[in-house]
């Protein structure tokens, strides 16, 4: 399902998270349509100590991307804070078509480390996508509410100016790896905050 890559050192201690799971009814803003999706959004605010050495690592997911909309308002992405506001807005996206609502077939490599999120090809020739973890606001995964039992990741960017933000959306293999991509970055901002706080 996944593998570790490249150990660059070894921690005696560093810092981990829980992953908030919630269980939220969405209700889609087109059709009327009302479904119950289970939410996993990163708990930044945790600095419980796990003993976790991932942070020291790359982890690499197979996953499949399903689309992306980029360079939205900065203002609009401040509504979508809530996991049932992206999801909500995500699900209207595509049913206007702006996103698809089944992922492409080629899988690709998605790696999470302390430096941010990386997308690469099949064949790892090629870096489709780079978002450094500083310029990640959330990430979240959830039930596509349409019966086929997809799990899908939303990712929620902004570029350095913060005035413009993206929503990158990726389809998991299941629901544990998509909580497991999860549970890593929210490691990682976990470690952020605490290097922060010491300096």
């Amino acid at each position: 399902m996944f593998r570790k890559v490249k150990k660059r050192h070894s921690s005696s201690s560093s810092q981990g998270s829980e992953i908030s799971t919630k269980s939220k009814s969405v209700d889609s803003s087109l059709g009327g349509l009302s479904r119950s999706s289970t939410v996993a959004s990163l708990d930044t605010d945790s600095t419980k100590s796990s003993g976790n050495s991932a942070l020291d690592t790359c982890v690499e997911f197979k996953v499949k991307y399903v689309g992306s909309m980029e360079k939205l308002p900065f203002e609009m992405c401040r509504t979508l804070l809530e996991p049932p506001d992206l999801i909500s807005y995500i699900d209207t996206a595509q049913q206007e078509g702006k996103l698809p609502f089944v992922a492409a077939e080629e899988e690709m490599f998605l790696a999470v480390s302390k430096y941010g999120v990386r997308v690469a090809s099949a064949d790892q020739c090629d870096v489709l996508q780079r978002h450094p973890l500083y310029l990640v606001v959330r990430m979240l995964c959830y039930e596509d509410g349409l019966g086929a039992g997809r799990s899908l990741l939303a990712l929620n960017t902004t570029e350095p100016t913060q005035q413009e933000c993206s929503i990158w959306l990726y389809q998991c293999s299941s629901a544990e790896q998509a909580q497991a991509i999860c549970k890593m970055l929210s490691a990682a901002f976990d470690s952020a905050l605490a290097s922060d706080t010491k300096s």
